[in-house]
């Protein structure tokens, strides 16, 4: 997500009920509305770039096996989304299918994906701060958890805001922010958290995967009680990061379904 400016999108409510990796690792309707600047962009670069002194840690030594999952995760994040791409063209039709069974569509540039709030009709042109990890992880999260997938994209639950953030593109923006906050580019994770993920990457490939689970609902869960509204989207994503921090340095977690936050989620 680039922070110079551009168009953002918000998503205005029309009703309630839309239609709708130790040794090895280990494999297990709305209405969209255009204004002038690039909140959803600006807002994350803001989230994700800052660093705070507390995060200012040593570097953590890695076993062989925390190497090698680290090293296939980086390979996910480093493909970018291609529509050329006959694998990535049918992940993006099986989202599409996941989120709408019930409405066949059109083409893979089409205004219907305004509806699962991507800033235009081609949902390629939103994928530059996420890559095709961002589209795994939708993926993953309505093949998962399909209730709690649902209740987020439809927003049928809690007391929403009349202007509601756009549910594709924080998506977006909630893999960048995970690559951001568990320093998953570095050779090595340089803070407590994100050593503490390599563990759980070890033992689970789809760790990252789950965690976005997570931190969607979560995110969801802070909007609702801080009864946020488009213009709060940076705010929100500060505090749904201050607030996994948190749960991951519990010491009581050792795994990403010991997190309190897992239990938002429903399947």
């Amino acid at each position: 997500m680039d922070d110079r400016g551009g168009s953002f999108v918000a998503v205005r409510r029309i009703s309630q009920g839309l239609d709708g990796r130790g040794n090895t690792c280990h494999s297990t309707s709305a209405e969209v509305v255009a204004g002038s600047a690039a909140w959803l962009g600006r807002g994350l670069s803001c989230v994700c770039a800052q660093r705070r002194e507390s995060d200012a840690r040593p570097s953590f030594d890695l076993t062989p096996a925390q190497e090698e999952c680290l090293q296939r995760l980086q390979s996910r994040m480093d493909v970018a989304y291609d529509s050329s791409v006959p694998e990535h063209q049918e992940a993006l039709r099986a989202l599409w299918n996941a989120a709408f069974p019930e409405e066949e569509l059109r083409g893979l540039i089409s205004e219907q994906w305004k509806e699962m709030g991507w800033q235009g009709k081609d949902p390629s042109t939103d994928f530059r701060g996420g890559g095709f990890i961002s589209l795994e992880n939708l993926l993953y999260f309505a093949r998962n958890f399909p209730k709690s997938f649902q209740d987020l994209l439809r927003k049928q639950e809690g007391d929403r805001s009349v202007w509601e953030y756009p549910f594709a593109v924080a998506g977006v923006n909630i893999t960048f922010m995970l690559i951001q906050m568990l320093d998953l580019e570095a050779v090595k994770p340089r803070t407590l958290v994100g050593a503490i993920f390599l563990k759980f990457l070890s033992e689970n490939e789809s760790a990252f995967d789950l965690i976005y689970c997570i931190t969607f609902k979560l995110m969801d869960h802070q909007w609702l009680s801080m009864r946020a509204s488009y213009m709060d989207f940076n705010t929100v994503m500060k505090s749904t990061r201050r607030q996994l921090e948190k749960e991951l340095l519990s010491e009581d977690v050792a795994r990403p379904e010991d997190l309190p936050s897992y239990g938002l989620l429903s399947r």
